[in-house]
């Protein structure tokens, strides 16, 4: 029954995608706007006072030019919302610190993009960082709502409220392996013969035999892969350190203290040994700075979503890419709020804030911009109205789904034209999680999750990279785990799962 629910709801995919992609009306909304409110909405700019905004979001790397796709940005919003936008961006691997800081401290901002595997929403928001926004929705942007289908915003409630607008893409997950094809030519790599992770190692050998030591065969940063690869383990996360094993997804376990942890820690090792994965794993923070090289052969990815592999392209250094599926397309909780706008308790324009989101997601013209820059500079139209990235210019696009709707985008030469119609087939066939709907709350157990935290940023780093041996450190860090509350946890989330199983 709850499959044949999803296939409906998903059915819905389809047309949401097409008449979001043109602007018009979709599925139906959230919330239905009064004449008062849509008269709100399209208050006269003139009548509304100047404001800055300050909008928090993570990117690969910092774009140089960041101060032409700025002052474009706020040419645009100044004339439709009478706003101007301080745009901060934080590489991905430095957000998590700088929000943690900035709402500590109570620091002013406006806007925070958030998702469930870096700043994470649910947790966040437990702790009073946003403010519910239906009513602002309703208000301020009450043509949002219909952009995305029923059952995207029923994956972001929290307590039944909104707390996140969603940034529209794919609402799957597919897990596999990104390879450049120039490697992949040179040494004849089959890729019909890629079913596991384990089915690489011929080629990484291969690689590693022929090519400088500045190649490397299977590129990971600090936080190592495991976490991207749970599917093809046959788990699934719910928070951190816990999840389920999808043989018996009612039970929540410790992901850290199970038979898939142990295996893919003992072929972390034995591949670090052989030299397929780059030394410096353990401390780099920012895959990105050997990705841009063009020296990175194989990547762990667990969206593999359609047109993945232009994306990718221009990331590596404008090399050709291949995308190697090893699992179902599938879809859950988790991979509709992996990328949302969040509006701060500290903002002091939080009307103005909807309005700005509202456009992100209604605006091509805004959505283009602070995706791939300024038209002319960084990028030019191609006759068939796909766009040509102009590399030198200093502001190339690596991650335009943190935005807003990505099918509002230009779509990137080299794109397969099919990639809309594609997106939309897997949107409605994805394999629907066990879990979907659920969202652990940790408010029970925040001392415990922060404990946690302190115990994975210590022993991950060097386990999942293959730098420590599983036989040294993988009970003691287990043994952390215990101490840090673990236990506890289990038991919260187990309990909210039970809860929640009640109402299905």
């Amino acid at each position: 029954m709850k499959k044949e629910m999803f296939k409906v709801l998903t059915g819905v995919v389809s047309i949401a995608v097409l008449l979001s992609a043109c602007g018009s009306k979709g599925s139906e909304s959230t919330s239905t706007a009064s004449p008062a409110a849509s008269a709100a909405a399209t208050t006269k700019v003139e009548q509304l006072a100047p404001v800055e905004l300050i909008w928090n979001y993570p990117l690969s790397a910092i774009p140089q030019d960041m101060a032409s796709v700025q002052e474009a940005v706020n040419k645009i919003t100044k004339a439709k919302i009478n706003a101007t936008v301080k745009l901060q961006p934080q590489t991905f691997a430095d957000y998590v610190q700088k929000m943690n800081t900035t709402t500590a401290s109570g620091e002013n901002y406006d806007i925070a993009w958030v998702s469930n595997w870096n700043w994470d929403y649910v947790t966040n928001q437990s702790k009073g960082a946003f403010i519910p926004l239906d009513d602002l929705m309703a208000k301020y942007a009450p043509t949002l709502g219909k952009s995305m289908p029923q059952f995207v915003w029923d994956a972001t409630k929290i307590g039944g409220k909104v707390y996140g607008i969603p940034n529209y893409q794919t609402v799957t997950n597919k897990q596999g392996f990104l390879i450049q094809k120039k490697y992949a030519d040179k040494y004849n790599l089959d890729v019909n013969s890629i079913k596991k992770i384990e089915d690489l190692e011929p080629f990484l050998a291969k690689v590693k035999a022929g090519e400088s030591k500045d190649v490397v065969p299977f590129l990971m940063d600090r936080v190592g892969r495991f976490g991207n690869m749970f599917r093809g383990y046959g788990l699934e996360s719910i928070a951190s350190v816990i999840g389920v094993d999808l043989k018996n997804p009612d039970k929540v376990i410790n992901l850290y203290d199970t038979p898939q942890y142990a295996q893919y820690l003992d072929l972390a090792k034995s591949w670090h040994d052989k030299g397929y994965i780059n030394d410096s794993a353990a401390t780099l923070k920012n895959k990105a700075d050997i990705e841009k090289t063009g020296n990175a052969v194989v990547q762990v990815h667990n969206v593999l979503k359609p047109g993945v592999e232009t994306q990718f392209k221009t990331a590596n250094g404008g090399n050709d890419v291949i995308a190697i599926p090893t699992t179902e397309v599938w879809a859950g909780t988790g991979s509709i709020i992996t990328t949302m706008q969040a509006i701060s308790k500290t903002s002091k324009n939080p009307e103005r804030a909807m309005m700005f989101i509202n456009l992100l997601n209604t605006d091509k013209e805004l959505y283009n911009t602070i995706s791939f820059g300024v038209e002319g500079k960084h990028y030019t139209k191609n006759a068939d109205n796909t766009i040509k990235i102009n590399k030198e210019a200093g502001y190339v696009p690596n991650a335009s789904w943190v935005f807003g709707n990505t099918f509002n985008g230009l779509l990137v030469e080299g794109t397969d034209p099919n990639v809309v119609a594609n997106t939309q087939k897997e949107n409605e066939t994805a394999k629907p999680s066990p879990l979907m709907g659920f969202k652990f709350a940790n408010t029970a157990v925040t001392a415990e999750i922060a404990n946690i935290a302190t115990v994975l940023d210590q022993y991950r780093p060097g386990l999942e990279t293959g730098t420590m041996a599983a036989s040294d450190k993988l009970k003691e860090f287990q043994d952390k785990l215990k101490a840090a509350g673990v236990d506890k946890v289990i038991a919260e989330a187990q309990k909210q799962l039970d809860e929640w199983k009640k109402t299905k």
